[in-house]
């Protein structure tokens, strides 16, 4: 299956949040995925089953660095596409992501890891590759 690259730069077909066809998951694996939010410290509690499954960017949902709603305004799909691209924005994005990864190391499986840095921890070599190409 081909590679789903979001606005910011991660891999939706390898993130276990991401549940549009033909990426479904199971209830078993997002309640796992809940759980594993809350090891690794992106949450503080374990939620449920549809609040942590994703079906892609929206300008609706919930963004801390609001890449979503900039990419829209700006008329572009990612990042990459954006002349002011890394902006101060992406460059704190970018920061607080690899913040999270030693954490993600320690409570994680390798499998879980490696599934973690495919899905987020490359956002930023995503965006450069795609920026290549463009």
């Amino acid at each position: 299956m081909s590679r789903i690259i979001a606005a910011c730069g991660n891999d939706c077909s390898a993130c276990p949040r991401y549940v549009a066809h033909p990426y479904e998951k199971t209830e078993e694996e997002l309640r796992h995925t809940a759980e594993l939010w809350m090891k690794i410290g992106y949450r503080d509690h374990i939620v449920t089953n549809e609040e942590i499954s994703c079906r892609g960017c929206k300008p609706e949902n919930w963004c801390r660095y609001h890449v979503i709603r900039c990419c829209r305004d700006r008329n572009i799909y990612n990042c990459s596409q954006c002349e002011s691209y890394p902006c101060d924005n992406m460059t704190e994005c970018f920061e607080v992501t690899k913040s999270f990864e030693p954490k993600c190391r320690q409570v994680c499986t390798e499998e879980e890891y490696n599934r973690m840095k495919k899905a987020f921890f490359e956002k930023e070599q995503n965006l450069k590759e795609l920026r290549k190409d463009g």
